[in-house]
């Protein structure tokens, strides 16, 4: 499995325009996308640094995975994502080396890209996602 970079880290946020703001005016970025994710029940806001970005995430309700995660651990890093060229490949190289998958097959996310999550008993308490650009 060959990881090409380190694609984003994911922060869950109670308020992006809010988060988006702080970021604006702390760094002086402003977001490369935003936009409304419904399969994954998230608003996210991509902002850009280097050639990797901070990925704010709000929950479009309390009954979504980053709402029940914001509930029971507040604002804070949610996930990891590594960006790999073969997704499919990737994901049957870690099921082989018994990684326990949250997606065995990937599915689509934010900006279009081919996405899954591997759970964090496997990735040192780390949520990890990775991602496959179009």
């Amino acid at each position: 499995m060959l990881l090409l970079n380190l694609d984003h880290v994911a922060v869950a946020v109670a308020d992006l325009d809010e988060a988006v703001e702080g970021f604006r005016s702390r760094y002086g970025v402003e977001p490369a996308y935003r936009e409304v994710v419904e399969e994954q029940g998230v608003e996210e806001a991509m902002i850009p640094v280097g050639g990797s970005y901070v990925q704010l995430l709000q929950p479009l309700g309390p009954d979504t995975p980053v709402g029940r995660f914001l509930e029971r651990r507040g604002e804070g890093l949610h996930h990891v994502a590594y960006a790999v060229p073969d997704i499919e490949a990737a994901l049957a190289h870690l099921a082989a080396e018994g990684a326990e998958l949250i997606d065995a097959e990937p599915r689509i996310g934010g900006r279009g890209a081919r996405i899954a999550f591997v759970h964090p008993r496997g990735g040192n308490g780390i949520l990890t996602e990775l991602v496959e650009l179009a």
